[in-house]
């Protein structure tokens, strides 16, 4: 008898090296995806930072004004409480 070569092995390597690609690209798809979603998602936070920063500063010299508030109710309440104490 002549012996045949037997091929079973190759194409057993081949659809396996298939199925490999198959899931390598099916995970670089979903990274790509991802990315894209992570990327739109920091734009709109930059977005937000850019109004939250325009809000602070548009505080800037009231916070100053409510400070100075805060100080002068904290010491007229002192002396309130020092006169109705006597202490």
């Amino acid at each position: 008898m002549i012996p045949t070569p037997d091929n079973t092995d190759w194409y057993i390597g081949f659809a396996l090296a298939f199925i490999v690609i198959v899931v390598v690209v099916v995970i670089v798809g979903l990274i790509l995806a991802l990315a894209s979603r992570i990327s739109n998602q920091a734009r709109d936070a930059a977005g937000g930072v850019d109004t939250v920063r325009a809000q602070t500063t548009s505080l800037k010299s009231g916070v100053g004004q409510v400070n100075d508030s805060a100080i002068r109710i904290l010491h007229m309440a002192r002396v309130l409480r020092k006169a109705a104490t006597g202490t």
